[in-house]
């Protein structure tokens, strides 16, 4: 192998880390799905509902999971690949893909690009919180992990999400492929398997024409929250965790949580 071509292959093997303050997503190629047919996905990072594709990359999988009735199957890819997912064979009935990535970091040069990213997402006053630990204004580190879920209509579709042990997650409380979709998609917010009360979540819509629209809820008393969704739209719903660390480089930790379905 000459110089050059070590050179593209190193640097392709390198996976592109999503960005902090960016959401992150999986994106089916198809919601709905025949049963003979393989399930393929995209890892997506990126902002309002658009984002690149990211590649499979072991080493930033803390889990990666085919979750049907009950029954729960590992994926592993090839290094490298993208779609992440690709060609899944899985059951009739709700496929639930799961992803839970490793901490990652990122440096904060300055203190107003933090405070955009925690603005954004509602997370209240963490300037006071930060002098009062201590911490300088500049040139300091947040970890973060990514917790997304995907809710994927095989078949008939029929089944139900359930809680699957990750840090933070949303748990569909309904199938928004074989329930009428009535009043909304109604879903819980969990943090550490119990619900967060009372806390935002970004719902973001895409129309059948591609355009995108965000609006911001707030979970109720139970960490429920009810989605209006219309026919033909997909969402995402994104939630923070913050939390503050101590006795590492890291002083704040960001934990994601994330929700794609399709409504019919």
């Amino acid at each position: 192998m000459n110089p050059r071509t070590l050179v593209l292959f190193c640097l392709a093997a390198v996976p592109a880390l999503p960005a902090a303050g960016h959401e992150f997503w999986i994106a089916p190629e198809q919601y709905q799905v025949e049963s003979d047919r393989g399930v393929t996905a995209s890892l997506r990072n990126g902002q309002d509902f658009e984002g690149i594709s990211l590649g499979y990359f072991p080493n930033t999988v803390a889990r990666f999971e085919l979750r049907q009735d009950g029954r729960v199957t590992p994926y592993e890819g090839r290094l490298g690949d993208i779609p992440a997912l690709q060609g899944a064979q899985v059951r009739n009935g709700l496929l639930v893909i799961l992803h839970e990535t490793e901490p990652a970091s990122v440096k904060y040069k300055t203190w107003e690009k933090f405070q955009a990213f925690t603005d954004e997402k509602e997370l209240g006053d963490l300037r006071s919180r930060h002098l009062a630990r201590g911490l300088p204004l500049t040139d300091f580190f947040e970890s973060y992990t990514r917790h997304a879920k995907s809710l994927v209509a095989v078949g008939s579709a029929r089944g139900a999400d359930a809680a699957a042990g990750m840090e933070t997650e949303f748990v569909a409380l309904n199938n928004p492929y074989a329930d009428p979709p009535g009043e909304g998609m109604r879903v819980r917010l969990l943090y550490r398997d119990a619900p967060r009360a009372e806390v935002p979540v970004e719902v973001f819509a895409r129309a059948p024409d591609g355009t995108v629209t965000r609006s911001v809820l707030r979970t109720d008393a139970r960490g429920e929250a009810l989605i209006p969704v219309a026919s033909g739209h997909d969402y995402l719903l994104n939630a923070v965790v913050l939390r503050p660390l101590e006795g590492r480089r890291e002083v704040w930790e960001s934990l994601w949580a994330s929700l794609t379905f399709h409504v019919p």
